[in-house]
């Protein structure tokens, strides 16, 4: 499965026409969700049932496409799925129930609701909302592509305007001959990954260098902000609106950057080695710490992550995930543990006097565990497939969980 974006365009009437979409999908998705609540044992199936309900009670929902309303359903459904699959995990801490959602940014249609023209230039969108038909901005081709090959088509509005996804089922493998290469690979602050050939890459640190324009739009986002006309429920000043959307797109662009960066870092990566061992890092309790949670996020680990097992996956390369536990504190040469702070960036063993800078040595050790991971269960780590090839199988199954 791979997504094509495509910036749509269309008149400010069909604008408003997405946003109700969104609206109505937000509601269902809503709705489900109490209604698992008030009803124990649902499945996937008995949601799915349920939004016929709320078509034929309220008008609005009606007027969405029978598939979109489906579609909400199961996006309840897989915060329903993520919940259960945590508490048989016995997951530490809290379990991830499922919340209601109160800012929703897309709305899914499945195979019917929505039509491409001759060109594939345009999409036309058949259900009452009156979205009408967009026309399609962007690069890629979708002639190559069979319009049963387009399973889903996803409607999503961003800072800088509304945009279509088509999720298209193609198989994603691609023979390569092998490159006889494996490599360990640490991921750190100061630098953004360093592997066991001793290659660094240094941190971009894109929000760092962003810092101080994001905080200047916030200022003038927040001194536009009438905390009396928000508490009466009135509509705030456009030049509030126009604030607001100036440092949502700035927050966009570094966005961006991010993804683009460790995207093009692991499809290097991918393509010059065979094997690659990380560390299985787990970022959401990292940036529970306030001295480094900033520049943990700065940094895209998960986005690094996700595109190294995309890339692994499409190409046919081996990608480990191994515990992080002591990789650090080890030493490379001798195995012995050699205690050190943060801020001691280069390791030296008093029992072999070895000496090399801590992450080099980190992803030495990264390399070693992997080696050993592959010998007894596979590709990945514990015989887990990567977290996009995971949701994607939780998406494409055909029933639901009692």
């Amino acid at each position: 499965m791979i997504i094509y974006e495509f910036k749509v365009k269309g008149k400010d009437l069909q604008y408003r026409a997405i946003d109700d979409a969104i609206r109505t999908s937000q509601f269902i998705q809503n709705k489900c969700l109490r209604q698992w609540m008030d009803i124990k044992g649902l499945s996937k199936h008995d949601l799915n049932k349920y939004c016929a309900v709320l078509a034929a009670e309220f008008p609005f929902a009606s007027e969405l496409n029978s598939m979109a309303r489906q579609s909400a359903a199961e996006r309840a459904w897989s915060a329903i799925s993520r919940f259960y699959d945590n508490c048989k995990k016995k997951v530490k801490g809290k379990k991830g129930f499922p919340k209601f959602k109160n800012n929703c940014r897309s709305v899914e249609y499945k195979t019917s609701g929505w039509a491409l023209s001759e060109s594939r230039k345009l999409i036309t969108f058949r259900d009452k909302k009156g979205i009408g038909t967009l026309k399609l901005k962007g690069t890629y081709d979708l002639n190559y592509y069979d319009i049963k090959q387009i399973k889903r088509v996803r409607l999503v509005r961003r800072s800088n305007g509304y945009y279509a996804q088509f999720a298209i089922d193609v198989d994603l493998r691609i023979e390569t001959q092998p490159t006889n290469q494996i490599v360990g690979i640490d991921l750190g602050l100061k630098y953004f990954i360093a592997d066991s050939k001793g290659n660094v890459e240094p941190s971009p640190k894109f929000y760092r260098k962003s810092e101080k324009q994001l905080n200047r739009a916030n200022r003038s986002y927040s001194k536009k902000y009438d905390a009396a006309k928000n508490k009466a429920k009135q509509c705030l000043s456009s030049n509030y609106h126009k604030a607001r959307n100036r440092y949502a797109r700035k927050h966009l662009r570094v966005s961006r950057q991010r993804k683009e960066y460790c995207k093009r870092v692991a499809h290097s990566v991918i393509q010059s080695n065979d094997l690659v061992a990380y560390e299985d890092l787990n970022v959401k309790n990292m940036v529970k710490n306030r001295h480094l949670a900033k520049s943990i996020s700065d940094a895209g680990w998960s986005t690094f992550r996700q595109w190294l097992e995309y890339f692994g996956h499409k190409y046919g390369k081996v990608t480990v995930a191994v515990p992080p536990h002591n990789t650090s504190q080890n030493c490379s040469n001798c195995g012995l543990k050699v205690k050190k702070s943060l801020s001691t960036r280069t390791h030296v063993c008093p029992h072999c006097g070895y000496v090399e800078d801590r992450d080099v040595n980190a992803s030495i050790n990264i390399l070693r565990l992997g080696l050993t991971t592959v010998g007894h269960t596979g590709s990945y780590a514990w015989g887990d497939l990567p977290s996009w090839a995971v949701g994607e199988a939780a998406r494409s199954s055909p029933k639901g969980r009692g």
